[in-house]
């Protein structure tokens, strides 16, 4: 069997990379261990970049069709629901200025539905690692189909694997793994209809999160230690249940909710990660497979989009689909694409680290830099950009300097309409 492009993996990055690779008329194959798609709570949370990258492979309608919610605001709150920090997405340049809260299966269900004629999707296959010619040069994959071992011939191999990716292993790019000192526990809450927006709120003892979901639904996130919930039951996990609600006040109107589903409960651990290379003659890393960040600022699947209409740009590009034109194309991809990459986990850190961070030094920063943000409409409007992906922006040295307070920045209000005077701030 031979093909133009395997993908292995058939999740967001998998599935976004046979839709945008399938476009340019490549004959593609998708392979998936999982039988059926598997219900998480990941992916839910789609910024304006990735609303503009599906918005042109078409993919909109089916999203809209099943429920997807627009969100207009990012807002850190105290534990009693007073705004600490608030990102306006209505501010941002362009025609994407709104966050889509979905369940990850619309995502999955809405890209599947606009998979080209060439594209194939089989599941139930295992991919053990990658073929190699004497070169060193990934010419197609190793498989187990219906407990028969297969080899598939293609010209480009996508590790859409996720993190554990056996096709990464297979050719030698070992992700470092940094795991934060916490696990996070999701619960879907049906019933309860909250703000339209993504609310964190920062409390003593943690990061919790909410935001609405289609059917009158939301989903709750809760900063655990990494130990936190084992062996806790009965009145045990109910008394846990009291001190998350005591602990943030704001999320009163989902109690009844969260004591009826407590254990209808997922724990996710939470880790940072990049892979050494994007790329090796004849394969590409996408998705988790080659990165991975705190979910807190909701890039992960947002990246994994980004990655696939990256590849493929710079594919068509080039207008030719031999060996030697694919891998120049495999080491652009690296070149550009990472610099992307390192920014969003910049990003996503200092994010995390300000929300999540519980005490000493790091809880102190992590607010004094949420305040001097808020106060300063051009820090504003950069951290908007980068979360949304719509207009990423590096914070220099002196942009910290400005969010610890040390330095004052005079340009804080320039182009903004704003004024001390007039009181434009964060909210």
């Amino acid at each position: 069997m031979s093909y133009d492009v395997v993908i292995c993996g058939a999740g967001v990055g998998g599935l976004a990379s046979a839709r945008a690779l399938g476009a340019l008329g490549l004959s593609v194959l998708v392979l998936e261990r999982q039988a059926a798609p598997v219900e998480v709570a990941k992916g839910e949370l789609l910024q304006p970049e990735s609303v503009r990258i599906l918005d042109r492979w078409g993919v909109l309608p089916a999203l809209r069709t099943g429920g997807a919610v627009p969100v207009g605001r990012l807002a850190i709150r105290d534990p009693a629901g007073r705004i600490l920090l608030g990102l306006d997405y209505d501010a941002l340049p362009g025609t994407y200025r709104q966050i889509l809260c979905t369940g990850y299966p619309n995502v999955l269900h809405a890209l599947a539905g606009t998979l080209g004629p060439t594209v194939e999707i089989r599941r139930g296959v295992l991919v053990e690692g990658a073929l190699r010619d004497p070169t060193g040069r990934v010419t197609g994959v190793r498989a187990v189909d219906g407990g028969k071992p297969v080899e598939i011939d293609a010209r480009l191999v996508v590790a859409a694997d996720g993190l554990s990716s056996r096709l990464r292993r297979s050719v030698g790019l070992d992700g470092i793994r940094r795991d934060y000192d916490h696990k996070l526990v999701a619960f879907d809450l049906p019933g309860v209809q909250v703000a339209d927006e993504v609310s964190a709120y920062r409390a003593g003892h943690g990061l919790r999160l909410v935001y609405p979901l289609p059917g009158d639904r939301c989903r709750l996130y809760v900063q655990i230690r990494r130990d936190e919930l084992r062996g806790l039951g009965g009145d045990a996990l109910a008394a846990w249940c009291d001190r998350v609600l005591t602990g943030v006040p704001a999320l009163t109107p989902l109690a009844d909710a969260l004591r009826t589903h407590l254990r209808q409960r997922q724990i996710l651990a939470v880790y940072r990660l990049r892979a050494p290379r994007l790329a090796v003659p004849g394969l590409a890393l996408v998705g988790e497979a080659a990165h991975a960040v705190h979910p807190m600022a909701a890039q992960g699947m947002n990246s994994s989009l980004g990655d696939a209409e990256a590849l493929a740009d710079l594919l068509d590009a080039t207008g030719g689909t031999d060996t030697g034109t694919l891998d120049r194309v495999l080491a652009d991809y690296h070149t550009t694409r990472l610099r992307r990459l390192d920014h969003t986990a910049t990003v996503s850190h200092h994010a995390a680290r300000m929300l999540t961070s519980t005490t000493g030094l790091a809880r102190l920063v992590g607010g004094r830099m949420m305040r001097h943000t808020a106060a300063n409409p051009r820090l504003l409007g950069l951290t908007t950009g980068n979360l949304a992906g719509v207009a990423p922006h590096r914070l220099t040295p002196v942009d910290r300097l400005y969010q610890l307070g040390l330095l004052g920045d005079r340009r804080a209000y320039a182009g903004s309409g704003q004024s001390p005077a007039n009181g434009g701030t964060a909210a």
